[in-house]
């Protein structure tokens, strides 16, 4: 059965040569800023306990944004500020910017005082710092997870909506063990106790989608090629499609299939990607600025920049439109796994 893409049939030349263009400038731009992040992580050497990631990464990033704003409105500069703390430069600048290794409560309250920060606020940043301070579960798995991905899980353990593309491999939120696990074992990883370490890493990342209490929301378009290439055989790949068509029907998730039918929607080729949004305040403000972040074979990249979220969020907003609507893509899961369950 060949199911044609809406894309297939109001495509215009022009407007693929346009967007092919544009995103050939902005991969171009990625890929030096990747090469130049890749660069840094293969000459850092091994980390050491002292030097982990943050283990929190969204109070960390909160509470150095509101230190940086409170002291722009004290008129102090980095250099002042950190004499009046007897600190380096350098320690103050990795608290604004949430890359401290260790937040004191007392340290943030004495920047507290030294910036004039009324009580109500200074409670709430010491409550920030406590939390930043509290070892989340991910870390029992530092030694098996990328540097550059801890902050990944930081962040995505935090957010309230992922828009998402994926174009070779299953997401990883939506895997079964059995996916999860062929996959690892791909990767080279044979020690079954690591093994099942990852997979069980992977399977706790997925309960953001599945708790009880403000489940986040995931939109998310995957490549035909992502359901046709095997991984662990044709029982697994069965059972993988049959748990993506069940997943579907939840409230607080969209799956759409970009068939090959669709071509290539953004006149150029494009590799996985997550954008993260975190929701907004009781003033409709948002809570943290979203955060593209785009895997990499050696490295990860993350874009903060308005511009940039925005030129990914209208990516996949091309994606689904070229993508089959919910109820074709769930049938075409299905569809798929009877044929797997034949082979």
């Amino acid at each position: 059965m060949v199911h044609e893409s809406p894309c297939a049939r109001v495509r215009s030349v022009s407007r693929a040569n346009r967007s092919g263009a544009h995103f050939e400038q902005a991969a171009s731009a990625e890929h030096r800023t990747e090469r130049a992040v890749s660069a840094r992580s293969a000459n850092a050497g091994p980390k050491t306990e002292r030097e982990e990631q943050p283990s929190s990464t969204l109070p960390r990033r909160q509470l150095g944004r509101h230190l940086r704003d409170w002291r722009a409105q004290a008129g102090l500069t980095i250099a002042e500020a950190s004499r009046l703390m007897e600190w380096g430069a350098s320690t103050l600048q990795r608290l604004e910017k949430g890359q401290a290794d260790r937040i004191r409560t007392i340290d943030v309250r004495a920047l507290c005082r030294i910036y004039g920060i009324p009580d109500a606020m200074a409670e709430g940043l010491t409550g920030l710092a406590q939390q930043a301070a509290v070892k989340s579960w991910w870390h029992a798995y530092g030694d098996l997870i990328p540097e550059t991905f801890e902050i990944y899980v930081g962040l995505e353990a935090w957010a309230a909506k992922l828009t998402a593309y994926q174009s070779e491999v299953m997401l990883g939120q939506l895997q079964t063990a059995d996916y999860a696990r062929a996959l690892i074992r791909l990767g080279g990883s044979q020690d079954e106790q690591e093994v099942q370490r990852r997979v069980q890493l992977r399977m706790q990342r997925q309960a953001l989608l599945t708790r009880p209490v403000a489940p986040a929301n995931l939109d998310v378009v995957l490549d035909e090629s992502v359901l046709r290439r095997t991984v662990g055989g044709a029982r697994v790949m069965a059972a993988q499609l049959r748990h993506l068509a069940d997943l579907s029907t939840r409230p607080n998730l969209t799956l759409r299939i970009l068939p090959f039918t669709a071509g290539i929607p953004l006149g150029d080729a494009t590799g996985p990607f997550t954008v993260l949004d975190f929701g907004a305040d009781g003033r409709g403000q948002p809570v943290e600025p979203p955060v593209v972040y785009v895997e990499g074979f050696t490295g990860d990249l993350y874009l903060e920049r308005p511009a940039d979220v925005r030129r990914y969020h209208l990516a996949h907003e091309r994606l689904r439109r070229c993508a089959l609507d919910i109820q074709a893509s769930r049938h075409l899961l299905r569809q798929l796994a009877k044929e797997y369950v034949h082979e």
